[in-house]
Order: structure tokens, then C-alpha cells, then sequence
């Protein structure tokens, strides 16, 4: 069966998704904060993929609270075009785990 769609309309294919809200910018920060926070509590380090330039300055942010947070600092550094790396300082993927 054929059917027909009326009034529908294509989008520019250079429109992007539309951008958070407020409220969903705090939320997905604080999920971010959580989740990420946890990772870097248990083994040092955390990847998360960062592919606009607004995914890169949110993950900042939580870095920024987490350093605030924890009163250690928390690095983030761009590991490629589409990945970011939060770490605390002197740890790192590859860098061994030092005992208490």
C-alpha cells in the first residue's frame, strides 16, 4: 500500500538537534557529574565522547565542579576529535595505580 504524506516539510540539513533547555542542561550536568565522578573515584580516569564544542564545555564544567567538590584537581585534555579525557592529576589510563 501506497501512501501519501501531506505537509511535510524537509529540514536543512545544517540544523542541528536543539539545543537543552535549563532544566535539562542542570540534569544532564548532574547525571555527567555523578557518573563520571564515580568512574574517576574508582579507577582515576574517565572517557567520555565530546563531538560538538558544547559537549567539550559541559564536560569542563563538571570537571570544574568535581575539583571543587573532591579539593582535588580534576584534568580534562581532548585525547581526539570526538573523545575527552578526566583524570585526577598525576593519573591517567596508563599511569599505575599508587597504594595509600
Amino acid at each position: 500500500m501506497i501512501r501519501d504524506l501531506y505537509n511535510v516539510r524537509l529540514q536543512p540539513a545544517d540544523d542541528g538537534p536543539a539545543p537543552l533547555t535549563g532544566e535539562e542542561e542542570r540534569r544532564y550536568q548532574a547525571i555527567l557529574f555523578t557518573e563520571l565522578g564515580n568512574r574517576i573515584a574508582d579507577q582515576g580516569w574517565a572517557r567520555y565522547p565530546a563531538y560538538t564544542t558544547e559537549d567539550r564545555r559541559r564536560l569542563v564544567a563538571v570537571a570544574h565542579r568535581l575539583t571543587a567538590y573532591w579539593g582535588m584537581e580534576v584534568h580534562v585534555e581532548a585525547e581526539d576529535l570526538c573523545g575527552m579525557r578526566l583524570s585526577l592529576a598525576g593519573r591517567g589510563p596508563s599511569d599505575p595505580v599508587s597504594a595509600p
